[in-house]
């Protein structure tokens, strides 16, 4: 960990640092406090530091501020997407939907994705970086004050796979519920996963409260490796049996994202042994008709093909939901606004 991503750090790591430089503990609090609460894009807002103290801290730590590039907003729904500009140039983008019961940021994790999903444009081009923790905050914080209104939920299932950039993950999750930050609750944040099983099981120890979600996708080993390279690495058996370790440490019930695409994985065949699979672990399962991706050749089911699939579900007592499609009159699916960007600057 780099001490200089002074936005990274967390509260008490912070004071400790403050400490060291001979400065008073409420110092620490105070920076604290304008990077996490009052979301101040610099140093030169600190206004209850001293000018000598702001200059110090200019000079020795790097300050994470994302520049915002470009915003698409839904005329439908109101969904806005973000393209991102990182400090070293790197693009990465995030998603403001707005619920009834309030506003949610969908952000990424990596820029790029090693994973390699068939049907996903976050994984063109492969893995680039991970992401530091006050870069997946700042997406939020970004967001936040572009909107001026107020982010309830997050869920970090945009570009990357959070759990292979574990370290970061972590310290972002706490940094994001820390009652002297934003403190959203960690019952209100979701962390998907292709199924990295070995990081599954050390999440399970990490005595969080937040909701896994597992993009599972296919309900037999040999479907999945079709759409998901990753699991060759993780076989099924192999990530069921770390969701179930999961769900018996942490109590907390796990999420099947299953993304139908058409001719591919969405026959009643499939929903038999997709409520197989998640009856033991009282799992819900959201059904995501896969957004078309002009460099893939995957396309969604008729609605009622997605209907039935539905109802086959409830058929076999599965709690499942169709997610509602947000932002089709923009680049809404995963990686594509990002990836539009990279090929017109080519």
């Amino acid at each position: 960990m780099d001490f200089r991503d002074i936005k990274s750090l967390t509260r008490e790591e912070l004071r400790e640092e403050l400490l060291r430089k001979g400065e008073k503990a409420f110092r620490a609090d105070q920076i604290y406090s304008w990077m996490h609460e009052k979301l101040a894009s610099g140093f030169h807002e600190m206004t209850n530091l001293s000018r000598t103290l702001r200059e110090a801290l200019e000079r020795e730590y790097e300050y994470v501020n994302l520049e915002i590039v470009e915003v698409q907003r839904s005329r439908l729904d109101g969904t806005c997407k973000y393209l991102f500009r990182l400090a070293d140039g790197n693009m990465i983008e995030s998603v403001l939907m707005r619920y009834h019961h309030g506003n949610s940021v969908c952000i990424s994790s990596q820029a790029g994705c090693r994973m390699g999903c068939r049907f996903c444009a976050s994984t063109i081009g492969g893995l680039v970086r991970n992401l530091q923790a006050s870069e997946m905050l700042d997406q939020i914080y970004r967001i936040q004050k572009d909107s001026g209104e107020r982010v309830s939920n997050v869920v970090v299932m945009g570009t990357g796979e959070p759990l292979d950039n574990y370290e970061n993950l972590l310290r972002f999750l706490k940094i994001l519920s820390d009652e002297h930050g934003l403190h959203i609750s960690q019952r209100n944040i979701t962390v998907s996963t292709c199924g990295i099983a070995p990081r599954i099981r050390e999440l399970a120890e990490e005595d969080l409260s937040i909701t896994l979600a597992l993009s599972l996708h296919a309900a037999t080993q040999e479907k999945r490796e079709e759409l998901m390279p990753i699991a060759r690495k993780y076989k099924l058996p192999e990530v069921l049996d770390a969701c179930a370790y999961y769900y018996d440490k942490t109590g907390r019930r796990l999420t099947f994202e299953y993304s139908l695409v058409g001719g591919v994985n969405d026959h009643p065949e499939d929903a038999r042994r997709l409520s197989a699979l998640a009856k033991p672990l009282h799992s819900h399962i959201n059904l995501i008709p896969v957004n078309p991706v002009t460099e893939r050749k995957y396309v969604q089911p008729d609605k009622k093909v997605i209907g039935n699939f539905k109802k086959e579900l409830e058929k076999y007592g599965i709690n499942v939901t169709i997610r509602r499609e947000m932002g089709r009159d923009i680049d809404g699916a995963c990686g594509q606004l990002r990836r539009r960007y990279l090929e017109t600057a080519e």
